[in-house]
């Protein structure tokens, strides 16, 4: 019998495979789940690759972010439930989702509220947002805010021609399943539904809703130009996302650790940010040359028909802040 131990270099190597894997077994890795419920070709999942890798490359391997895209891993409203469950780590969502853990958040999706891009911007910077951001973390057990994402302004599609708030009246408009989303088809009178998003094409192409309302760039990723024949631009609403990472998550982390996701994930946000203004700017003319029906609309009686709303006393922010927010340049 051969006996591996006269062979020297087996013995050397056997020692540096051994040590190798005590290596590898001391480094505690720590796998990450992250969900969203938009395509694979829009730019919050690509920048949401980007950040994984670099959050991995940057820990030296310490965290492992997988990103499950297109409602995988459930509908908006479930990767929020997911959060606290412990479903999930990270998700992208929209600011009236998560204003059901704080509703004063949740002014960043009302009607109107934002004048264009630059008044975004200025509130993404703000005092304000932070405020915000600690009221919703204080209130969801913990779920932190790292990055904030401009989603593009919200314009309506029918396949009938809308020019004024009175043309929707009666209308079955889809709308995201979360109660601030009624505040603008009620307000001109149209009929609020709530369907997930991964159903809206077939709902608007089997009648079941009349209409549905979304950027620009989410009516071309998700072709609702295919069974919608106008593109009504309301900008009703400037829309954006908020990455939350998950209040268990988060505390979990050592402080550096916490550091690093604040960091990529907000420049993540900020990626995306810049793609989705440029993909707004181009996409008009690329619809019109595609030959589909772009609709520009007189904005101010759409404005006058939701400002009651938006200043209310049931409204879900108060006076005072709704006042803040405008008074941001």
């Amino acid at each position: 019998m051969i006996r591996i131990s006269s062979f020297k270099p087996f013995k050397r190597f056997a020692a540096l495979a051994l040590l190798a894997l005590c290596s590898t077994a001391g480094l505690a890795q720590t796998k990450l789940k992250w969900a969203h419920v938009y395509e694979t070709s829009e730019p919050y999942h690509k920048q949401a690759l980007w950040a994984a890798e670099e959050i991995k490359k940057r820990s030296n391997g310490k965290y492992l972010i997988d990103v499950f895209p297109a409602s995988t891993l459930g509908k908006e409203t479930d990767i929020n439930q997911g959060l606290t469950l412990g479903t999930v780590d990270i998700i992208y969502t929209g600011m009236a989702f998560a204003g059901r853990a704080y509703p004063p958040l949740s002014i960043a999706s009302g009607p109107f509220i934002f004048r264009d891009h630059a008044h975004w911007q200025s509130f993404r910077d703000s005092a304000i947002f932070k405020e915000l951001a600690a009221g919703y973390e204080s209130k969801s057990g913990g779920n932190h805010i790292a990055g904030y994402t401009y989603y593009g302004q919200r314009h309506l599609t029918a396949n009938k021609q809308v020019l004024k708030p009175e043309d929707m009246k009666g209308m079955k408009l889809r709308v995201p399943d979360a109660p601030l989303f009624m505040m603008f088809p009620r307000a001109v009178g149209a009929n609020p539904t709530p369907i997930a998003f991964a159903e809206v094409y077939l709902a608007l192409q089997n009648g079941t809703v009349d209409a549905q309302e979304n950027p620009l760039p989410t009516i071309e990723a998700k072709k609702f130009y295919e069974v919608q024949k106008y593109t009504m631009l309301t900008g009703h609403i400037t829309e954006s996302l908020v990455t939350v990472v998950s209040g268990t998550t988060w505390s979990s982390m050592p402080a550096a650790d916490r550091k690093l996701f604040d960091q990529v994930l907000w420049e993540a946000s900020t990626r995306a940010s810049s793609d989705i203004l440029e993909s707004e700017h181009r996409l008009v003319t690329e619809f019109e040359k595609a030959g589909r029906t772009i609709v520009k609309v007189d904005r101010k009686p759409f404005m006058q028909a939701v400002q009651k709303a938006v200043t209310a006393p049931d409204a879900p922010w108060s006076k005072e802040l709704y006042d803040r927010v405008e008074a941001l340049k």
